[in-house]
């Protein structure tokens, strides 16, 4: 992880055991399992990748200035079809900033773009399939609504690009890719709600994405 100021790093660590305890959450798999839909990379994936790609997309190295926006803390676990972990698999995170610029060279809005957001981030899975990302709540941009861009390459299977869409948000109904998603459960399966943290003093979010890939468990 980057080097921050003291209090920052702990306020990350802390989450991340927070968000921990929702991965042995009774009752996970209460439901049959959906296959998450594949759905474009879209024009953005950066054309030139960040210096700093760690899962923590508000601050950049160890500059001590953040970026702006409502902090999230995203996470979720990545399953096979059969509900079981997947170890090892490299999760990619792209996204706008608050205001609506991805770090793309030809985003739209460029020139206010965020210098202090990273845009993209990279995180690897343990033993529990778990994974953790802060950043911001995505905002919507002209004939898009809120979403983040995922990419899951698991160990020795076919990479899975998809989006996480926010649940709630108005934009959702005139969205064109979350409605070429065909079949509903598909569909609400990439929708989460971003709830306030519990805990948080300066109204921090959560969101949990839980990604079922169509890999088959291992002998």
């Amino acid at each position: 992880m980057k080097t921050t100021h003291s209090y920052d790093r702990r306020r990350f660590l802390a989450r991340l055991g927070m968000a921990s305890a929702f991965f042995t959450a009774p009752g996970v798999f209460a439901q049959q399992l959906v296959l998450t839909p594949a759905q474009t990379a879209g024009p953005f994936y950066p054309d030139k990748l960040p210096l700093d790609t760690d899962n923590d997309l508000l601050v950049i190295n160890d500059r001590i200035t953040p970026a702006v926006g409502e902090i999230t803390y995203l996470s979720g676990r990545i399953l096979d079809s059969s509900g079981s972990p997947v170890r090892n698999a490299v999760i990619e995170i792209w996204q706008t900033d608050a205001n609506g610029a991805y770090i793309h060279s030809q985003s739209g809005n460029a020139a206010n773009r965020d210098a202090n957001f990273q845009g993209f981030g990279r995180f690897l899975t343990g033993s529990t399939g778990e994974y953790l990302f802060r950043t911001v709540k995505p905002v919507p941009y002209p004939g898009r609504t809120r979403h983040v861009h995922f990419s899951i390459q698991p160990p020795g299977g076919q990479k899975l690009i998809t989006q996480l869409y926010v649940d709630g948000d108005t934009g959702n109904a005139a969205d064109g890719a979350l409605n070429g998603i065909a079949d509903d459960a598909a569909r609400a399966s990439v929708i989460v709600p971003f709830a306030p943290l519990d805990g948080s003093r300066i109204g921090e979010l959560a969101a949990r994405f839980d990604i079922v890939l169509g890999l088959t468990p291992a002998a």
